[in-house]
């Protein structure tokens, strides 16, 4: 199968599984607004107050959520002046893929890791660290580039930021509604409620205990399947899945990975996770096997483990 048709396939896949994940947020948003709301006398009390929060965090991250992202990153502006070949080599994939030239933004961190960031391709920002520019060859760069530059074209970047609002939506309600449960209400006895009152009480309660737990993991699963839509767009843009082949091997054998400025609030934007690996140097085999972990271990892991990208890039 041309390698052109097999990464249209993988974007498109992605993009509706990513869709479908997304819908789940919002499953869960309605159903602790409504149960918080039944519980003070009113469901739709509830659900206003869950779109006015969604709203209100949506608004904050829309205008200032690239802002913070490079603030709390530590990263610092590009120009050409300073990069010239970065910045040469960022100007020409855009213009391979259409789009307008982002901003560059370099961490100076000796790991090799590189993410973007922003609401839309006008207002986008590709980031890397001193390492990754030090190491990597130019097709690996070049490669390294398409994968950020296809976050951007993809609207990647937007909807990473809207998940991370759908996180901090969920997480909110469920304090409040655990709370409520623990200290009482003021609405309507819950004996009046009725029959399926009850239920959706019940059922909210429980979604309130566990749903900071599955948003997380839906989090980290929509930053996967992005990872694996970008690498085919990648391939796409250069024609050459073995430079950013080449570069996931050199990023996944780098002696020390950690990125002194992440955090787990930016983890899924970077290429390969910023973290060190679990258990030392040998904490991942070349394999992609976590350990004794498993198939568990890598639903946790952001991004996705590199091993299984190489492997599918190497079929196209």
């Amino acid at each position: 199968m041309p390698t052109t048709r097999l990464a249209f396939q993988e974007v498109a896949g992605n993009k509706f599984r990513s869709v479908l994940l997304m819908m789940g947020f919002l499953v869960m948003i309605a159903v602790l607004g409504a149960a918080f709301g039944l519980y003070y006398g009113s469901i739709w009390f509830g659900v206003v107050l869950a779109i006015m929060a969604g709203c209100f965090y949506a608004l904050i991250m829309w205008f200032s959520g690239d802002s913070m992202i490079l603030s709390m990153s530590g990263a610092k502006p590009v120009t050409r002046e300073d990069h010239p070949h970065l910045y040469h080599t960022i100007e020409g994939i855009a213009i391979a893929a259409g789009l307008p030239t982002p901003k560059a933004y370099i961490i100076n961190d000796s790991a090799l890791n590189a993410f973007a960031t922003g609401r839309d391709p006008k207002h986008a920002s590709i980031v890397f660290t001193t390492g990754i520019l030090n190491k990597l060859s130019r097709e690996e760069l070049e490669g390294v580039t398409a994968h950020e530059m296809s976050h951007v074209g993809n609207y990647d970047i937007r909807v990473m930021m809207l998940t991370v609002v759908l996180v901090g939506v969920v997480t909110l309600m469920s304090e409040f509604l655990l709370r409520s449960f623990l200290w009482g209400g003021k609405g309507n006895d819950k004996k009046d409620a009725g029959q399926l009152g009850i239920i959706l009480i019940v059922v909210g309660l429980v979604l309130a205990i566990l749903s900071p737990f599955i948003a997380q993991l839906i989090r980290l699963a929509i930053s996967r399947k992005r990872e694996y839509a970008a690498d085919a767009s990648a391939v796409i843009l250069t024609r050459y899945p073995k430079g950013l082949a080449s570069a996931l091997k050199k990023i996944s054998g780098d002696p020390d990975p950690l990125v002194d400025t992440a955090n787990k609030a930016t983890a899924s934007l970077y290429i390969s996770s910023p973290f060190r690996r679990s258990g030392g140097s040998g904490g991942k085999s070349r394999s992609g096997r976590s350990g004794s972990g498993g198939a568990w271990a890598n639903l946790g892991s952001t991004p996705p483990p590199i091993p299984d990208r190489i492997m599918r890039m190497e079929q196209m």
